[in-house]
């Protein structure tokens, strides 16, 4: 389409999660609930680990940190999201909209990375125990944790930079409760091709070698459970893992049924289905799973709470 031909887009209305009236004040209730409950979940997870002294490990560091992405992400984007509850036009200038997608990204890629830390540092506990002190002194943690950031950093930078080269001129109704990517390229009038690219292989990377990492750690977990002599050994060296399992399970699979497919076949409504997961429910779910189910984080808060 020649330029002279049309306008360039400077603002998107978010059509947001359902347009049914009668859904919007329970929805809006509900959602206001589990971001209120996100925030103190993760806020106060950070702040009892460093109040704790018992707690300040490589493990619970990397645990804090995983906090503080869930928090930053989910704020990103559900503020945003329940105005379109309240709201009958949820308006988003197009400057604001690369903004929200740009920290999103930046967040969501970077706690795949964090979840793939914290994986090896459950294989560095039980398979080089003896070593553990050497293998995560607080210098790694602090490369590591930097690693992860930077990688974060990079493919948010790239997607958007990317996103930056698509002219928007078909519509304004950006058919999501947030900035996401395949929302925004539906909404593109020129070729997507180079994004799409971009997108898949970024995609793959991000989820692939992660995951790679967190399967290879726990073959070699697996196995050095199964040479303990003792069954409640082997009991609780599996207790200090299954809560990672968990936020691993339901971040990376809903993760890679929105993003490892093109968006010619990706399914709208399916898709906000699956970014309610990743970017609602898990950050909210992830100090319960992560935190609370542990005994020295039980112990941390009764201790905090009697003084």
């Amino acid at each position: 389409m020649a330029k002279g031909n049309h306008s360039t887009v400077t603002d998107f209305i978010l059509a947001g999660l359902t347009d049914k009236p009668e859904l919007q004040l329970p929805l809006f209730l509900l959602f206001l609930g589990i971001y209120v409950f996100t925030v103190v979940g993760n806020l106060g997870m950070i702040i009892l680990i460093r109040l704790s002294s018992h707690l300040h490990t490589p493990m619970y560091y990397l645990l804090s940190s995983l906090s503080f992405i869930d928090m930053s992400y989910s704020t990103v984007i559900t503020p945003k999201m329940l105005v379109n509850f309240v709201m009958e036009k949820n308006v988003i200038s197009f400057p604001e909209c690369m903004t929200q997608l740009y920290f999103f990204l930046f967040f969501v890629i970077s706690e795949c990375h964090m979840l793939a830390a914290m994986a090896y540092d459950r294989y560095a506990a039980i398979c080089n125990p003896l070593l553990y002190n050497i293998t995560m002194s607080s210098q790694v943690c602090c490369w590591m944790v930097a690693v992860v950031y930077s990688m974060g950093l990079v493919g948010a930078t790239a997607r958007t930079v990317c996103m930056l080269r698509v002219d928007f001129c078909k519509a304004d109704v950006i058919n999501h409760y947030f900035c996401d990517l395949f929302p925004l390229l539906e909404l593109s009038c020129s070729s997507t091709f180079i994004n799409e690219v971009v997108l898949l292989c970024l995609s793959a990377f991000n989820i692939f070698l992660p995951t790679l990492t967190i399967l290879t750690s726990y073959i070699f977990i697996i196995a050095s459970i199964l040479r303990i002599r003792s069954a409640a050994g082997r009991s609780k060296a599996f207790s200090t893992c299954s809560s990672h399992i968990s936020a691993v399970a339901v971040f990376f699979g809903s993760l890679a049924f929105m993003y490892l497919q093109p968006a010619s076949v990706n399914s709208v409504p399916q898709g906000k289905v699956s970014s309610v997961f990743y970017t609602i429910i898990v950050p909210m779910l992830n100090p319960l799973i992560c935190s609370l189910r542990n005994k020295d984080v039980n112990i941390a808060f009764k201790k905090v709470f009697d003084n």
